[in-house]
């Protein structure tokens, strides 16, 4: 994947456009608290966000847990400005980087976190980012993604309507299939778990968490 071939943020709509519809039509505040929970983040780690868009997660973090080291990476500059203007409002200090989830650095991080990425990726970069992501943890680092995981039902239908007309199907489809758990530990993560599941108006977004041995 290249510069010019990777989805936006927001796919076929504008950029800064995207923090309000996904505050409208995603339950934002409620997965990114579930996340907060889940990742229990302590002073003096580093936790790197992939694909870290205009960088709400980054933010809510840093605020929540000060002695953290928050970095995070993103192919969009855009969203990248977005970012730093949102940090700068808040007064924390992030480290922002722009590039794919496959050139994160080796044994960097704590802890990993991804939100609402993976399902705008083809089924290559999914896993070269997973292995990139596994590579990027320190020993018994963790991983946290929150994502559109198994649509079914109604929700299969919502995401069809919402999110496969932005994105498209082909990189969407595998997450609706529910492909991710099965990724994750194909990359050699330990300790696959779906912890969390959200129905919004554009579908489940699922917490998936895993652990590097």
């Amino acid at each position: 994947m290249n510069d010019s071939s990777y989805t936006p943020p927001l796919g076929t709509g504008a950029t800064a456009d995207y923090d309000r519809a996904i505050r409208r039509w995603t339950r934002e505040l409620r997965w990114r608290e579930a996340m907060l929970t889940v990742l229990a983040a302590k002073p003096g780690e580093t936790i790197l966000d992939v694909g870290c868009g205009t960088g709400t997660f980054a933010v809510m973090l840093k605020m929540a847990q000060p002695g953290v080291t928050v970095i995070g990476i993103d192919p969009d500059e855009e969203a990248l400005a977005i970012a730093e203007t949102k940090a700068r409002a808040a007064g924390v200090d992030i480290g922002w980087r722009r590039g794919f989830a496959r050139d994160v650095e080796a044994a960097s991080a704590h802890a990993v976190t991804s939100s609402l990425m993976f399902h705008q990726v083809p089924m290559a970069e999914k896993r070269a980012g997973l292995q990139a992501m596994r590579a990027a943890l320190r020993p018994s680092g963790r991983l946290l993604i929150a994502d559109y995981g198994r649509q079914t039902g109604l929700m299969r239908l919502l995401f069809r309507a919402t999110i496969q007309r932005l994105d498209g199907v082909a990189d969407t489809q595998p997450n609706a299939d529910g492909v991710l758990p099965a990724l994750i530990s194909e990359a050699g993560f330990d300790d696959v778990r779906e912890s969390v599941r959200i129905h919004t108006l554009t579908g489940t977004i699922a917490l998936l968490t895993a652990r590097r041995s």
